[in-house]
């Protein structure tokens, strides 16, 4: 007698990617703060180097990114730049 194997979950493909953040001197833990509260963000951490910030970012979509990049994180006060990569694995 077979064995019947369970059957995986259908997961729908997430998009991962990591936004860099410039931000103004002293305001890094107030962003930090300000974009982790913002849907579809997973994880911040404060760096040093050329940026300030990098964050994780995991949504549905592509078009999900930009709009958290471009209307929720550069929005924030105190943010210079940013600069987003989308992961390609």
């Amino acid at each position: 007698m077979a064995v019947e194997q369970p059957r995986k979950q259908e997961v729908p493909n997430m998009v991962a990617a990591y936004i860099m953040v410039k931000a103004n001197t002293g305001e890094a833990d107030r962003l930090k703060n300000a974009i982790l509260g913002i849907d579809g963000v997973e994880d911040a951490h404060i760096v040093a180097g050329d940026v300030d910030l990098i964050v994780k970012v995991q949504v549905e979509n592509p078009a999900e990114v930009k709009t958290i990049s471009a209307d929720g994180i550069q929005g924030i006060q105190g943010v210079e730049d940013t600069q987003t990569y989308i992961s390609m694995d």
